[in-house]
């Protein structure tokens, strides 16, 4: 077997992504990941990230690899829980303030901005449509972050997730009232849920 067949290899296992890493833990020199790009066998997605040219790709999952501090939060959160019937049209993620990747000039990424010690609040993860790991909000972050962004979201959308949250078993309403707290929006996460449950 072929450097670049062990490569292609390595990708098929791993849902069609390579990374550099595991390429120098296999004993393969990485100019054998340049060599593939040009041939057109593997497309680069990011800094150490590849993926097999015209494989299905988890759309969720590439975007994530673009940034280490990238956490799906808002509408696309709303999507992983099915607290939204639309399947988002952009992705919406968090960054910390004065982020300026590669993200920030994507059209099909919709950027939030939060101070770093509140970056990780409610850090999850779920699986991605296709059973790939992300880094999302939990549940209770994505309902105050809705909250606080409300007059930037489609109405429907925001009426039926908070409608839908409340009908949930699942919910952690102290956790709730806890991440209102911390984003000082707790006045208005309570007004909501007094009239919901």
């Amino acid at each position: 077997m072929t450097n670049a067949e062990k490569i292609i290899k390595i990708a098929n296992e791993n849902n069609g992504y390579v990374t550099t890493k595991q390429v120098k833990n296999a004993n393969i020199n990485t100019i054998e990941l340049t060599r593939l790009v040009e041939q057109n066998k593997l497309e680069r997605i990011t800094r150490g990230y590849y993926a097999i040219t015209n494989s299905f790709c988890d759309d969720y999952y590439k975007y994530q690899l673009k940034s280490k501090n990238c956490v799906f939060s808002h509408s696309t959160a709303l999507y992983f829980y099915d607290l939204s019937d639309r399947t988002p049209l952009y992705f919406d993620m968090t960054v910390p303030v004065g982020y300026n990747g590669s993200l920030s000039k994507d059209k099909n990424v919709q950027l939030h901005y939060v101070k770093k010690e509140f970056l990780e609040l409610g850090l999850t993860t779920v699986e991605s449509p296709f059973g790939m790991k992300l880094r999302a909000y939990d549940l209770e972050r994505t309902i105050c972050d809705i909250v606080k962004y409300r007059n930037h979201m489609d109405k429907e959308i925001f009426t039926k997730a908070l409608k839908w949250y409340a009908e949930r078993k699942d919910k952690d309403l102290l956790k709730l009232m806890k991440y209102a707290k911390k984003l000082n929006i707790d006045k208005k996460v309570l007004e909501y849920m007094e009239v919901l449950l």
